[in-house]
Parts: structure tokens; sequence; C-alpha cells
């Protein structure tokens, strides 16, 4: 198959900056919108306006709709599909790819709160384990976009899959580390949302660099219990798509998580916090899921119980972030 040919599902701002990837040394590449009016907007503006403004796409870039008359025939000469749409909206696009034999590699993060599906179950789920790679790390879309150094890790259950989709990303600053462990990297891409949006209200308050530090190292034990319980490896936890990935998202002013974080801490409610953000904030869902799945493996996971506790109305910020610090002492 053509590796000339690639697909990327969802023109959000991480869809987007992928595409702009693949496309950069001519590659053709088709970004897929939810309607052909957003694509011809796309294709017009030679930009992402709304999630990467200022940022021209590569000649090679195309936009089209999701129900435009030729993406059947795009989707079966593309060598494999990125799918950068939020994991709630992500039945549609991999329905319709079940048909066709190429990889489909999950740039999206999360775990679903009803069935605690993780993202690499998902795909299993509809184009089997043998065409699944998951795609995690520290990597902010508008520093991709823009060419900013990245590192990040593709995770196939097959190593020699997972180094050949690797070389699609053949681009000097954006540097792809393989894997296998796809529970891990999946839940590590996760989990991090969680612990960000902690780190956003101990920002929001000005609790000071010392706090931040122990919500990321704590974060990571527990995010670390979690994915070893449901097959991960602890290596996986201290690599990009672990602890690399956490850092970023607790610390960037990128973070959309954290940004949630900072506007609870100033008082505003879930739903208005959400509303301020303006963009899907997965760590809200993720939440749901990771107190179940805590419950589940019995895991002790209290940063998780206690950012899902803001996120229910059921205590504030200050409240919650006190009620950690006064747990009970405890060997690390």
């Amino acid at each position: 198959m053509n590796q000339q040919h690639i697909t990327v599902w969802g023109a959000g701002s991480w869809g987007t900056a992928l595409a702009m990837v693949l496309a950069k040394h001519g590659r053709q590449v088709h970004l897929i919108t939810r309607n052909q009016a957003a694509a011809d907007k796309l294709n017009q503006d030679g930009e992402n306006a709304r999630y990467l403004h200022g940022i021209p796409f590569p000649e090679s870039l195309t936009a089209i709709g999701q129900e435009h008359p030729d993406l059947p025939q795009i989707l079966r000469q593309s060598f494999a599909t990125v799918l950068g749409l939020p994991c709630s909206a992500a039945d549609i696009a991999l329905t319709r790819l079940r048909e066709f034999q190429h990889p489909v590699i999950a740039a999206n993060k999360g775990i679903n709160p009803d069935t605690l599906e993780r993202v690499d179950e998902l795909l299993i789920r509809f184009v089997g384990v043998k065409r699944t790679l998951l795609l995690s790390g520290p990597s902010f879309a508008a520093e991709v976009a823009t060419g900013k150094p990245t590192a990040i890790t593709l995770a196939a259950a097959d190593m020699q899959l997972a180094r050949e989709v690797s070389q699609l990303f053949d681009d000097g600053s954006f540097r792809v580390y393989t894997s296998t462990d796809l529970v891990g990297v999946a839940l590590g891409g996760a989990l991090k949302n969680i612990i960000a949006i902690a780190a956003g209200m101990a920002e929001g308050m000005h609790l000071g660099h010392n706090a931040m530090a122990a919500l990321v190292t704590r974060g990571i034990a527990e995010i670390s219990r979690l994915a070893e319980a449901c097959g991960g490896q602890a290596e996986t936890m201290a690599g990009l798509s672990g602890l690399g990935d956490l850092l970023l998202t607790c610390t960037g002013s990128l973070s959309r998580n954290r940004k949630m974080g900072m506007a609870l801490a100033s008082g505003l409610n879930a739903e208005e916090a959400r509303k301020y953000v303006g963009q899907v904030v997965e760590g809200e869902r993720t939440a749901v899921a990771a107190v179940k799945l805590a419950e589940k493996y019995h895991i002790d996971m209290p940063i998780t119980q206690t950012v899902y506790a803001v996120l229910q109305g059921e205590t504030s910020p200050k409240k919650a972030l006190k009620a950690l610090m006064e747990r009970p002492q405890r060997d690390e």
C-alpha cells in the first residue's frame, strides 16, 4: 500500500497538527471534517483558523467532509488513518473504517465512564488488534504544528507494525519512540488529564511550586498503580506517554485540563468551567471511569478521587486539597 496517502479523521487542534506533520514533506494527506462546509473553509483559508490560527497548511494537505462521496475511495487508497476525534465521538468513524484493511492510529485519549473501555480496547473492538496503534506523549498541538521539537510514543501489539508506521512521521522535529504496551500507553494518556485538573486547581489557588511537584510525583504513583493492575508496564509510566505527558499537561499553559482546574479554583462549577475552556476536557469523563476502575481493582487513588469529588460538586477545590494534605502519613 502506498505510504504517500494518509487520512486524519478529526479537524480539531491535535488532528490538524498531526495532519500538518504528515503532509510537511509532500505526502498527500486528507483531513476529514464533520461536514463539507467546514472542509471548504479550511481549504479556502489554508489554515485551521479556529484552533491553530496563523499556521499555514502544507500544500499537500486537503480537507474533506466525512459524507463526501469521494471519501470511501480516499480511505481505500490510504496507507493509514489517524483518529483525532474525542473518544466520545469516535464510533461513527470507526464503524466506517471497519471495511478497510489499513492501520488505524488513535491520537485520542480517554476511558469510557459507562463501560470502562480504554481507547485501545475501543479500536480493537472495531478494527482488530492487528490494525490498532496508539500515539501518545507530551505534545501540545500548537507547538507540533509550528515544528517545535516533540518526542512521542507509538504503540502497537506488533513491534514491527509500530516501527513501520512510525516512519510516516518522517520529520526531524517530531521524534517517535515505539512500544508494544498498548494498555500502559492508553492509561498513561488518559489518567494524566485527571492529575492535570488537580494541578490547575493548585495553580489557581497559588499554592506554589512545592505543591505542584508533590502533585505530579504522587500523581504518577497512583497512575502507575492502576496501569499495572490493568496489565500495563511500569517502564511505560516512566516514559514519554506516562511521566512525560503528565509533566506537560500539569505545567503547560496550553493544557485544557489544567485550564479547567484553574477555572474550578476561581469558583466556577464544572459546567461553567467547561464552557470557559471551550473545548473537550477529557479529564472530566476519565475521572468518572478512573474512580470506578480504582474500586474494581482496589487501588488507592486519592488525587483522582479528590478531582472527581470536585467535579461532582461534592466539595470545593480548597477543601479537597486541604483534605489531601491531611491524609494519614505513610511510607512512600
